[in-house]
């Protein structure tokens, strides 16, 4: 599974960020690694030097193998709660959709 992180121009992304990032999805989609292509990570802050409630975003879209691909988007008020909120929501999309894949 490769791993994709991609910043627009108001959010750092620094080397730690994206190891840190990388780890995490790791750890936590590990047993999807052989069902998934590549995972692009999007993080972005929709109202730039501004501040506001829920304004930083992350968009996960992974591609499973012989798959459409499926994407979440998750706001929150800092970079990495809106990750974390984005990974639990892709760990639960992809856990639904290989588990209706199985063929019973």
């Amino acid at each position: 599974m490769t791993v994709q992180i991609n910043t627009d121009n108001n959010v750092e992304g620094h080397a730690r960020l994206k190891a840190y990032i990388a780890d995490e999805i790791a750890t936590t989609l590990a047993r999807f690694e052989d069902k998934i292509t590549r995972l692009e990570v999007h993080l972005g802050d929709e109202n730039s030097d501004k501040g506001g409630v829920n304004d930083k975003r992350c968009l996960i879209e992974a591609r499973p193998n012989n798959m459409q691909p499926v994407a979440v988007t998750n706001h929150a008020d800092t970079t990495e709660k809106a990750f974390h909120g984005a990974l639990d929501k892709i760990k639960k999309v992809l856990e639904t959709t290989f588990e209706k894949k199985k063929t019973y």
